[in-house]
């Protein structure tokens, strides 16, 4: 069925009785040419794609619980393409313009809402990084603003202006980033995949690899049985190291909690997206109205979908530092993700040196922004066995050859990033 506005009045007027499943339950099959590991954007993005621009019908997308279940559905739905070393603004922007497209190609809303975003900065030496940054996002073709502290003032009059340790002097703006709904994209990408003949098959958690005689990854085993591939990717975000470790990988990634927060309701207050620059806190208001926020990383290693206090004093203070009225509000709920965070903060997509397994990992902060561009880029990797051009630099071997692109300037610190 197409989503529109004529099938909308037809569905009521008889009694919303006619509506079909968005995407169907099948039972596995015994092969398939690819099968995607990870029922979270990225993955279904990636069996979308390869139906839709590679013609590769034959995909099935495994997921051990539900799809949208991992990192999807616990991130704060932040979409950007402010980023200023090169690998980065290229894929990223590419990514923004899937995003500006994505409702109409898949037919359905994920209620992407390009508000803007505003990085804060504080100090003349963020200025200045600031306004490299956004001479590196015009050079490419990406919108960038630098504003002073008066056209902050004007577009944000509810900032703590008068902070004497955090005074806000400006902000980097790109007015086209902003947020997008992460259920609806999930689901949107499932039920475009699911028309193309993909197979999305939930509660099915992959307990091992099938390889031949050669080495060769052949295929999976599952709790639902053995599966055989011609091909098979990893999309599986924070349990990328968990997965990899049965075919016998190490790879250069951490798993780390990264806690979000959402408020109650309140009036519409926050237009946009807003950064604090002197710290790490990140805001934005829900279409229901609750302010969605977040910060850093739990500094240890850990696959626990849940954090500490430590790291929830320090978000609200650096809430309470940017926007002290923020203090009113009642927090509703907490959750955390695990990252894949990648040693360079940079995301890894690449073959693996096993023959047969492609890796889709390492996103760091960065994947729900991504996930379009991942999904192409991880489909034209798996359709052609060759990178894509804007994911070029995202080889899995750059670590051995030196050329990390270390966004933050952190080094090898995954925690930093």
């Amino acid at each position: 069925m197409k989503y529109s506005i004529f099938s909308l009045a037809k569905a009521a007027l008889s009694g919303h009785k006619g509506w079909t499943r968005a995407w169907r339950d099948p039972a596995p099959k015994s092969h398939y040419d690819v099968v995607i590991i990870g029922g979270g954007g990225h993955g279904l993005a990636t069996a979308y794609f390869l139906a839709n621009e590679y013609g590769i019908r034959n995909v099935a997308v495994l997921e051990k619980g539900w799809i949208g279940s991992g990192n999807a559905g616990r991130n704060t739905t932040i979409i950007r393409s402010n980023y200023g070393l090169p690998g980065n603004t290229g894929f990223y922007e590419m990514s923004m313009k899937l995003w500006e497209r994505m409702e109409q190609d898949l037919n359905y809303n994920a209620m992407v809402s390009q508000r803007g975003i505003i990085n804060l900065y504080h100090s003349d030496a963020q200025r200045d990084a600031f306004a490299r940054r956004g001479n590196t996002m015009r050079i490419n073709g990406i919108d960038a603003e630098l504003l002073d502290a008066a056209q902050i003032r004007k577009e944000l009059p509810f900032l703590n202006y008068d902070s004497p340790r955090f005074p806000i002097m400006g902000g980097l703006m790109q007015r086209r980033g902003g947020t997008a709904r992460h259920d609806a994209v999930v689901w949107g990408y499932a039920r475009a995949a699911d028309q193309r003949g993909v197979d999305i098959i939930q509660n099915c958690e992959v307990t091992g690899f099938v390889r031949d005689h050669n080495g060769k990854v052949t295929g999976v085993e599952t709790s639902r049985g053995k599966i055989s591939a011609g091909k098979v990717g990893m999309a599986v975000a924070g349990n990328t190291s968990r997965v990899a470790a049965m075919a016998g990988m190490k790879l250069p990634i951490e798993s780390h909690v990264l806690q979000a927060f959402v408020s109650e309701a309140i009036k519409p207050l926050i237009p946009g997206v807003i950064t604090f620059g002197a710290g790490h806190f990140y805001i934005s208001q829900s279409d229901k109205g609750g302010l969605v926020f977040g910060g850093d990383l739990d500094g240890y290693n850990s696959y626990a979908q849940r954090g500490n206090m430590p790291v929830v004093e320090d978000v609200c203070e650096g809430g309470m530092a940017v926007m002290p009225m923020i203090g009113r509000v009642r927090m509703l709920r907490q959750w955390g993700g695990i990252m894949d965070m990648s040693m360079d903060g940079t995301p890894i997509i690449d073959k693996t040196p096993i023959d047969g397994l492609y890796l889709n990992a390492g996103w760091c902060y960065g994947g729900f922004k991504a996930t379009p561009a991942s999904g192409l880029v991880f489909a034209h990797l798996l359709a052609r066995d060759e990178p894509h051009p804007e994911a070029a630099r995202f080889r899995l071997d750059r670590f051995r050859r030196g050329a990390m692109i270390d966004e933050k300037g952190q080094g090898a610190q995954p925690n930093l990033h």
